[in-house]
């Protein structure tokens, strides 16, 4: 992600009122010929703890110890099939499953957990065919199957952004089913607004609250404000955008710190190359709470929260991809401490 803007054309490092320093608790080894892009958390049920990286050039997914960022196994090659990727940008993982956008193979390709077993991939052909596919999002639904957001940056002829009556296929909805015969995939419906406060420019990251019933798109909108658009989750606008004024960059990376009693946090990062924040919300209300930064991490694309307590990790934590070349990871409880936020009662 974060393929549009020219790095020259970024603004002066701003002052942040607030602004808050959390120092990582620890960064991946670093190499930037993997092209890092997105993360994900898998805690697997023989205890394992499996921070998974897409990196975009080599074409694989880079797993980590979440623990602790030592390096496990690197996992596929490049390629069209099964286990093969082409610029595997956003990642996903829910139960034992490992879902992979690849940008330039058009797809979503589905991985079993803990041996990256292929399984299928969707979203390549017919009428609603992916055209250049960067992020997604997941929500298990109560009938157990999972229902697939995954969001579309294709473009016109000369690349330019096309205009916004052809922005209508912003996002692409797909129901993901396990059957008898394997998993299975149906388009269900493609949506973007084509004018107004909702119009979706260059659209990477995404993350859904069913609590609320809103899907967050980042919106680079290379020559507007910047901000969140709260989509509903019926594809609709819901009217209200989240952080204008507040991003200095390039909105990217989206998580939730969500409570049972449905309070909670929206994070998203401000990605840039001189100065990096990571921007915190109110969950209902989307008002800007404040901002923190790490002692080094910049450049972030994708990030990831796991509010389950794992070793090293007491409350969770939160990662966030490293300038293209490697994760980090920062302790959530020091975080929210750092941040003044409510924590989740226990």
């Amino acid at each position: 992600m974060g393929d549009y803007l020219d790095d020259l054309n970024e603004p002066p490092i701003p002052e942040v009122a607030g602004l808050v320093t959390v120092a990582e608790r620890y960064s991946t080894e670093r190499d930037l010929q993997d092209n890092v892009d997105s993360a994900a958390i898998w805690h697997g049920p023989a205890g394992q703890h499996w921070l998974i990286a897409t990196a975009k050039e080599t074409d694989r997914l880079l797993v980590y110890d979440a623990a602790s960022g030592k390096p496990q196994q690197k996992f596929g090659s490049s390629g069209v099939g099964l286990g093969q990727f082409e610029r595997p940008n956003g990642v996903f993982v829910i139960d034992d499953l490992a879902l992979v956008v690849e940008r330039d193979n058009r797809r979503v390709q589905v991985l079993r957990l803990p041996g990256f077993e292929p399984l299928m991939h969707f979203g390549s052909v017919g009428e609603h065919a992916l055209r250049k596919p960067y992020g997604l999002w997941v929500h298990k639904l109560a009938s157990g199957d999972y229902r697939v957001f995954v969001t579309d940056n294709y473009e016109t002829p000369d690349e330019q952004v096309p205009p916004p009556a052809k922005l209508d296929r912003r996002v692409q909805q797909f129901l993901l089913r396990d059957t008898a015969e394997g998993f299975r995939a149906q388009h269900e419906r493609s949506f973007g607004d084509t004018r107004g406060r909702g119009v979706l420019q260059i659209v990477e990251s995404i993350w859904g609250d069913p609590a609320t019933g809103l899907l967050m798109l980042a919106d680079e909108e290379e020559y507007a404000e910047r901000n969140i658009k709260a989509y509903r989750l019926d594809g609709s606008f819901s009217g209200q955008r989240m952080g204008g004024g507040v991003f200095h960059y390039q909105p990217e990376g989206i998580a939730l710190y969500a409570c049972a009693d449905g309070s909670g946090w929206w994070f998203a990062a401000d990605q840039g190359k001189q100065a990096n924040y990571f921007h915190v919300f109110e969950r209902r209300s989307l008002e800007y709470h404040g901002s923190f930064q790490g002692n080094t991490t910049l450049n972030t694309d994708g990030v990831w929260m796991t509010q389950q307590p794992f070793p090293g990790f007491t409350g969770g934590a939160f990662f966030a991809v490293h300038d293209d070349g490697n994760v980090a990871a920062f302790d959530l409880n020091e975080v929210l401490g750092a941040m003044r936020l409510k924590t989740c009662a226990p």
